[in-house]
């Protein structure tokens, strides 16, 4: 994401943030608690990398803190100097409250809490939430949100999606439940791909595999084709589309276990709607054991042998009906013999390099 020239430049803001609409917080979490109506019940949530000044992960968990049975909210923001922000204007919320810092305001981060009735209003939401400065800047990494992490039960947050791995890292070690976002090319990263095959990490239940809409901060340079997807979706303003990102957890959800419908090899081969599958059939890899599957709705029902799926397909995998085997791809993903004897590894296909392939196995 850093490197990509059409989102950032040296004068204007460094395109790391981005800010998670209130709906699409509202439909996933939602889709847990038809799952398990009480998956937060007596849970201390931490949303780190937030700020309900600008973000709505707080504003939603407040707002709904009866309903969802919380123990405690602790929501933390990273200090104005460490975003990099060139422009910023300190808030009537923070500039009016008795705790206000002139010399801590750009310097510190924030830590809010919440966890009872202030206001005697006999309910506790946003309008109870408390707030103070943190010792530091709110890095995650700093020992002081470390101390928070370790008491929280669920971790839940929309991290800089630069510091994706190292954030989930942070939240493995710990051994704790989380929901965050990331992009979905993150899939086939070395890191997260194994925590993937052995059922450590996986999709959320919803947004996966289509257009989500993130408000950006004032000054960021927008991709003009995205930010019009944006417009189109109803988002006017500082707004931009990106169309592969995805929620990320280790929290169990209904949709996880919904069996793909599918067609067997011959019907697929006389009926599917994808005429390049009807036309060149379904192809072996050059350099591996395995056939090459072009479309997740592709997959034959009757096939035993191994398959190369697209990343798509992990937005459907459910572990009861495919076993995934390995991951074969530019990141060199999975090292076993026949990995280690190509070096790099390429998933190849009449003697052309392919995307990322998943490879997958029916359960009998």
């Amino acid at each position: 994401m850093s490197n990509n020239s059409n989102l950032r430049k040296a004068d204007k803001i460094e395109f790391d943030e981005y800010y998670t609409q209130y709906e699409y917080i509202q439909k996933e979490v939602n889709a847990y608690l038809e799952y398990n109506p009480d998956v937060f019940r007596d849970k201390t949530i931490l949303l780190p990398c937030d700020d309900p000044e600008w973000s709505n992960f707080t504003k939603f968990f407040a707002q709904n803190f009866e309903n969802l049975g919380l123990k405690k909210l602790i929501s933390t923001s990273y200090a104005v100097n460490s975003k990099k922000v060139k422009y910023y204007q300190v808030s009537m919320f923070e500039s009016e409250s008795p705790q206000y810092d002139k010399k801590k305001t750009k310097s510190h981060g924030k830590i809010f809490t919440l966890e009872r009735d202030n206001n005697k209003s006999n309910n506790i939401d946003i309008e109870d939430l408390e707030w103070n400065y943190l010792k530091g800047d709110g890095d995650f990494r700093s020992a002081e949100v470390k101390k928070l992490r370790d008491e929280a039960d669920i971790i839940i947050t929309n991290p800089p999606f630069s510091l994706f791995r190292e954030f989930l890292s942070w939240v493995l070690e710990a051994d704790k439940k989380f929901l965050i976002i990331g992009r979905e090319t993150i899939i086939s990263y070395k890191e997260v791909f194994p925590l993937i095959m052995d059922l450590k990490v996986w999709t959320g239940a919803t947004c996966n595999s289509s257009d989500m809409v993130f408000e950006v901060p004032e000054g960021t340079i927008i991709n003009e084709k995205d930010k019009e997807k944006a417009e189109k979706m109803g988002y006017v303003g500082n707004y931009t589309r990106l169309g592969n990102s995805c929620w990320f957890t280790n929290i169990d959800h209904g949709r996880r276990h919904e069996n793909l419908e599918l067609m067997s090899m011959a019907d697929n081969l006389k009926f599917s709607k994808h005429e390049s599958l009807r036309e060149s059939g379904y192809e072996k890899l050059d350099n591996y054991d395995a056939i090459n599957i072009p479309y997740t709705d592709s997959i034959p029902n009757d096939y035993d042998g191994l398959m190369a799926v697209p990343i798509s397909f992990i937005h459907k995998y459910n572990p009861n009906q495919f076993e995934i085997v390995d991951g074969i791809g530019r990141y060199s993903v999975i090292y076993n013999e026949e990995t280690k004897k190509a070096g790099k590894y390429l998933t190849m296909l009449n003697g052309k390099a392919k995307f990322f392939r998943i490879v997958i196995r029916r359960r009998k």
